[in-house]
């Protein structure tokens, strides 16, 4: 049974960092799909961070440069470091996964993904 807990959300004030953290269990993690999430109240759910089976990386234009993604194969987790925290950073962030290769272009759709976890909330305000 998939199973995907989040951790690491919390309040931060606009400029500071957060790292989240994505435990995976109930799978081969290194032959899936990951990636990061967000939905903010009102709005749709949109990609910000993935990385498929083979290490390849995407980004959503609103983070690159201040967010990270990262893996531990070994510990089966995957991270998000975010730094230069804003505002319109606020959103539920949710944990992803898809047991493959996703290409490129489709990493950061979440129609892409079929697990899913509970998700964190991150709160940026002054």
């Amino acid at each position: 049974q998939v199973q995907l807990v989040e951790s690491g959300g919390g309040s931060v004030q606009p400029g500071g960092s957060l790292r989240l953290s994505c435990a995976a269990s109930g799978f081969t993690y290194s032959r899936f799909s990951m990636g990061w999430f967000r939905q903010a109240p009102g709005k749709e759910r949109e990609g910000v961070a993935a990385i498929n089976s083979e290490g390849t990386i995407q980004y959503a234009d609103s983070v690159k440069g201040r967010f990270a993604v990262s893996q531990d194969n070994a510990k089966n987790t995957l991270y998000l470091q975010m730094n230069s925290l804003v505002p319109e950073d606020t959103a539920m962030y949710y944990c992803a996964a898809r047991a493959e290769r996703l290409s490129w272009w489709s990493l950061l759709l979440q129609t892409s993904y079929n697990y899913w976890g509970q998700g964190t909330q991150v709160t940026v305000s002054s």
